[in-house]
């Protein structure tokens, strides 16, 4: 029963996922009509279109990814008439003949309180355009189905996920319907409303068009449901850890999942897990701003190297930590910037991490060469043993007929791929309000608002402080001035903060240490004097202690507005 509320409560908040926001307007030009003979079969016709693809995707394959993207395709060219039918309700019949005047005449049709058929084809294109809009919970559910085959219970998941996205538009849309008609007692204001409709309808496919949806508005954090579902995923479904063990003869070992839900494949076509048996397979959960993934690296590039042409295969998903993340330029960007060879397959709705049941970043999942798990690891180090279970797998797909030449391998990565230090330091912090802790600015956050915040004279060890205008929201504090700046009292030999700029514009900014300017103890991404600029959305080094490893303060300033700082991190 339990995870048939979880999938209820995750279809109710797909409404506030990014890439659905573009799809609003086409569900608000149809407001004003009767609820049974124009909302209902919208509803209707979307949830029972998600439905169908979300089935399918459960056990199809490739050929489903090029069929829900045609139907994307056929729907914005819908969708794109309708709105023009809508702004120019005279023109429709002259205006790109003989497209514009089918789309004019269905625009008609539909308007009919009676026509039942045009409503429902109107719920079919939403429904394409917003199956992939679905988040972690959703994968949650589809990975169930993916493991356990086409059955009813999973059916009846995927309805009550439906149901719950219907029923978040259906309020919507009698939402809107009010609206509609108050704006309708004006004078002239309905003419006028349809033509707004429009043009919003206009606007949504090309933001849908363009990928605007999930590039532009997955920049705001605010409307970043990822984290919320995985809550609810932690709270209520708490799915057990996939099992460790060393016994390969246990019938009970767990297959290993497949990729199905997975948004985009880098350096590699898509990989289905039935074409990877025979090899030995490591998947590595990570995220290109997580400080511990990246000091993984070295030793994922290394074994890939080494142990490519013997039949391993490393596969690093990206499940994104922040909103930003979520972008496939940055994460390309990073992947080059990193020399990652091997394939890496963005996991935007986390359904590649909820089918491993995984919790944390990095982890590692070691996969025989029968498709079964058999080890994984989570968080850096043990890597010796990582590496004898892969040499162990290789002679074992290999029956003991391979030669595998040399020992372990022995590298040392360089800037934030370097291994941490030794000693004590800081816990990871986060700056936004949902997991802030130990701000030590005397004034109260204003949540989602622009604010003053200072400093204190003095920092406690392990405490951080706002000065100037910020706006603290969930994930991330944004300057609103220049000259706004974050104390952090540290102990560690590095310190990393995750900044961003997302408009694209470069942001200066100056570091110091107890007051002074780093010198030598400047990080990758600073100098001497402690100048550096943010030019993209990642991880950034600003010190990295040359001597003697003590507790500072750290200071940096931002000599122009509108950055965002997310987390920091130290080595």
């Amino acid at each position: 029963m339990l995870i048939f509320v979880l999938a209820y409560l995750g279809g109710v908040l797909t409404i506030f996922s990014p890439c659905v926001l573009p799809v609003l307007p086409f569900i608000f030009a149809r407001s004003d009509r009767s609820f049974r003979r124009s909302g209902l079969p919208i509803l209707i016709g979307m949830a029972a279109t998600f439905t169908v693809l979300a089935s399918l995707a459960a056990v199809g394959g490739a050929w489903l990814v090029a069929l829900n993207q045609y139907g994307r395709y056929a729907a914005m060219l819908l969708l794109l008439l309708m709105g023009l039918a809508l702004v120019f309700p005279a023109l429709a019949d002259r205006m790109m003949r003989p497209f514009v005047a089918f789309g004019g005449r269905l625009q008609q049709r539909a308007d009919r309180e009676s026509s039942i058929r045009g409503s429902l084809l109107l719920g079919v294109a939403v429904g394409f355009l917003w199956a992939p809009c679905a988040g972690p919970i959703l994968g949650l559910v589809l990975a169930g189905a993916a493991l356990n085959g086409a059955n009813l219970h999973s059916a009846l998941l995927l309805l009550v996920f439906a149901a719950g996205a219907a029923s978040s538009l259906a309020l919507a849309l009698l939402a809107g319907g009010r609206v509609f008609s108050l704006m309708k007692r004006g004078l002239g204001a309905e003419e006028w409303l349809r033509r707004g409709l429009g043009v919003a309808v206009l606007a949504g496919v090309v933001a849908i068009a363009l990928g605007w949806d999930t590039r532009f508005l997955a920049q705001f954090d605010f409307l970043n449901t990822a984290g919320t579902e995985q809550k609810l995923i932690a709270q209520l479904a708490k799915p057990a850890a996939v099992r460790q063990s060393a016994t390969p003869a246990e019938a009970s070992l767990p297959l290993m999942p497949s990729f199905d839900g997975a948004t985009k494949w880098f350096n590699s076509p898509p990989l289905a897990s039935g074409s990877l048996r025979g090899k030995v397979v490591l998947v590595d959960f990570w995220t290109y701003s997580c400080i511990n993934c990246l000091r993984t690296l070295p030793y994922l590039k290394a074994w890939d190297r080494k142990y490519r042409d013997q039949g391993l295969v490393i596969i690093g998903v990206h499940t994104p930590e922040f909103a930003f993340e979520k972008d496939p330029r940055n994460v390309g960007q990073a992947i080059s910037d990193l020399g990652i060879k091997y394939p890496v397959v963005m996991d935007n709705r986390y359904a590649v991490w909820n089918a491993y049941n995984n919790q944390y970043w990095p982890a590692h999942y070691l996969i025989d060469a029968n498709g079964r798990i058999r080890e994984h690891h989570f968080g850096e180090g043990a890597y010796d043993e990582t590496e004898r279970m892969i040499r162990s797998l290789l002679e074992e797909a290999h029956q003991d007929k391979i030669v595998l030449a040399g020992g372990l391998v022995h590298v040392a990565g360089s800037g934030a791929t370097e291994a941490a230090s030794a000693g004590a330091r800081s816990p990871e912090t986060y700056l936004g309000y949902a997991r802030q802790q130990n701000l030590s600015s005397p004034e109260p956050v204003s949540k989602d608002r622009a604010a003053n915040y200072s400093a204190p004279r003095k920092l406690e060890a392990d405490h951080w402080a706002l000065a100037g205008e910020w706006l603290v929201g969930g994930e991330s504090c944004v300057l609103h001035t220049s000259g706004g700046s974050i104390s952090y009292r540290f102990r560690g030999r590095d310190l990393h903060l995750v900044l961003g700029s997302p408009g694209g514009k470069p942001v200066r900014f100056r570091v110091t240490l107890d007051g002074v300017a780093p010198g030598a103890n400047h990080g990758t991404d600073t100098d001497a004097r402690g100048n550096g600029m943010v030019r993209e959305q990642r991880l950034y080094q600003l010190v990295r202690q040359r001597g003697k490893i003590g507790v500072h303060t750290f200071r940096i300033e931002f000599l122009d507005p509108g950055v965002h700082a997310f987390a920091f991190t130290f080595g």
